[in-house]
């Protein structure tokens, strides 16, 4: 069995990457910030048990540059996130993966426990979704590439419902993840400074603690 971790990510420029972020911690804070989730996720799991695959975004972007020329880098396809979301699971599928995930670069705190469960599961189940706190969904897994995006709502607070609707609506079983929270406000970053100070992430996203630590000095 074969297995995947795609992460959907942007190339890093200021004023095109967390720009609701931006808007409160100035637009190169942000890309700074965004840099080091991209810097973190491929530390922590590139190498590890399942392919490491860089969906990203725009595809004219060097985006290699950032994580590294060893890694495994794929332009997006498509007009829409939906589009965009769904091309990349055909694709991945397509060179042989039996098993995806899908993971947005801004939640490198994801717990490697919830990512070994959404594979287990797809055992049992059609379609794997972790909820995030916002209404949306920090994880999406599927065996086979259904097209679950389109008429969700996608980066809307129903994002989540729409995408279990347009599940149900073919017959697909869907499993619910621990809910967790993607970091795109403000009070997002109190959450991520908790995980950094009192949960020993400091050790697991040491780019993103760096940063962090200058935020709390200015």
């Amino acid at each position: 069995m074969r297995s995947a971790l795609v992460v959907m990510a942007r190339h890093p420029e200021n004023g095109a990457v967390k720009t609701r972020l931006g808007r409160v911690i100035g637009a190169a804070r942000a890309r700074l910030l965004y840099r080091a989730f991209l810097c973190d996720i491929e530390r922590r799991f590139a190498g590890g048990p399942r392919t490491l695959v860089w969906a990203y975004h725009p595809r004219q972007a060097p985006f290699a540059s950032v994580v590294g020329p060893q890694s495994r880098c794929l332009p997006q396809r498509g007009a829409d996130l939906a589009e965009r979301m769904h091309n990349a699971f055909r694709d991945v599928l397509a060179e042989g993966f039996d098993r995806v995930l899908m993971i947005g670069a801004d939640v490198p705190h994801v717990a490697g426990t919830w990512l070994d469960e959404a594979e287990a599961c797809l055992d049992t189940s059609d379609v794997i979704l972790g909820p995030s706190a916002d209404g949306g969904y920090y994880l999406v897994a599927l065996r086979a590439a259904y097209d679950i995006f389109r008429g969700a709502a996608l980066g809307t607070n129903r994002a989540l419902a729409g995408t279990m609707d347009e599940a149900n609506r073919r017959g697909l079983s869907v499993h619910l993840l621990p809910a967790s929270f993607d970091i795109d406000e403000a009070q997002d970053l109190d959450r991520l400074a908790h995980l950094l100070d009192h949960e020993g992430y400091d050790a697991i996203l040491p780019a993103t603690a760096a940063v962090m630590r200058n935020r709390k000095a200015d």
